[in-house]
């Protein structure tokens, strides 16, 4: 009974190499001081070798990648991009760790998610790329029609045997005057561009969350009170912390109050909804929460691409620039919507 216990035992453990050996998933084994335990075949592939016998051994592949290895905390994720000669790996890496025989495993999982950042940032400049080009447009179309036109007016001018009534000397100043303030929102169009490629360097330290909120509510306390909004603050615990540019991440919420605010126009009872707390990752996160008339799926695809913007007056840089803010923070920001429901914002540290 023993000696099939042993072969079952044994056939059950070559089935399971069998297995992670030649699944499509890269992943590596090892112990605290480096000693490789396994690597499956996906794993060779992806870094073209044969065998690797410590973590060490992969610092001439990149001296990144094994500091990562190194220093990987259990249920955390990062990327690393490791720049060869002819090609470029972005490598998604993901660890864990467990005991075996009082023995601690580190099993880390590693992907390349290169292809699938390319299509990313593909979609994203072709997004921008309509976008620039609507604004552009928007600036240049009138521009050349009032140039044609004054252009027909000056040779009617130089062919005519009278000097130009007071009526002609108007539609010239208008249309100059036109030109002037089409030119100066083309100019005001590109310097708002460069502003939110200049985000500036974070300052980061420990703040409470309590602090940041009581802050940004002495700000926008009159925008409440005179649009009668019932705004409300729930943060739990009370204690909550962020690692982070307290001016930034204030900058980020009101932006989003902002457009709260604006969302809540014609509603009967408006409401706020601050909500500051530990998601089930024990990431701390920032909900911004309305009960306005919603955003259509279309649009809420698009809200967070640079100038896109559905406000009359609106630039379109508020909602790009809090997620490059949120993304130098390590984090993340969403959005929820529901029609005639309402919306979420979410602020993921």
């Amino acid at each position: 009974w023993c000696i099939s216990f042993r072969l079952f035992q044994s056939s059950q453990y070559q089935y399971f190499q069998s297995l992670v050996r030649n699944i499509d998933v890269s992943f590596i084994t090892y112990q605290r001081d480096g000693k490789v335990d396994m690597v499956n075949n996906s794993f060779k592939k992806l870094f073209q070798i044969n065998s690797v016998n410590n973590i060490h051994d992969l610092r001439e592949i990149s001296p990144e990648l094994v500091q990562t290895l190194i220093n990987i905390e259990p249920g955390k994720s990062c990327l690393v991009k490791i720049q060869e000669e002819d090609d470029i790996l972005q490598l998604a890496i993901s660890g864990t760790e467990f005991k075996i025989h009082n023995k601690s495993i580190i099993l880390v999982t590693i992907k390349n998610i290169q292809s699938v950042l390319e299509d990313q940032e593909t979609e994203s400049w072709q997004k921008l790329i309509r976008v620039l080009t609507h604004e552009i447009m928007n600036s240049i179309t009138p521009i050349s029609s009032i140039t044609s036109t004054l252009d027909l007016m000056f040779k009617d001018a130089k062919q005519s045997k009278t000097p130009p009534n007071q009526e002609s000397i108007d539609e010239v100043h208008m249309a100059i005057k036109t030109i002037n303030k089409r030119s100066n929102g083309l100019l005001h169009f590109v310097n708002t561009y460069r502003n939110l490629t200049k985000i500036p360097k974070p300052n980061f330290r420990i703040a409470k969350v309590k602090d940041v909120l009581d802050d940004i509510k002495l700000l926008i306390q009159e925008e409440i009170k005179a649009n009668q909004i019932d705004y409300i603050v729930t943060i739990e615990p009370e204690s909550l912390e962020i690692h982070a540019d307290t001016k930034l991440i204030e900058q980020v919420l009101i932006n989003l109050i902002k457009n709260a605010i604006h969302a809540l126009e014609g509603i009967e009872m408006p409401m706020i909804h601050v909500k500051a707390y530990y998601n089930k990752r024990g990431r701390v996160t920032i909900q911004v929460i309305d009960n306005g008339q919603g955003i259509l799926k279309e649009v809420l695809d698009k809200i967070f691409i640079p100038f896109f913007t559905t406000k009359p007056k609106g630039s379109g840089i508020g909602l790009s620039l809090s997620k490059q803010i949120m993304r130098i923070h390590g984090g993340s920001i969403t959005a929820n919507s529901e029609i005639e429901k309402g919306t979420t914002f979410t602020m993921t540290f």
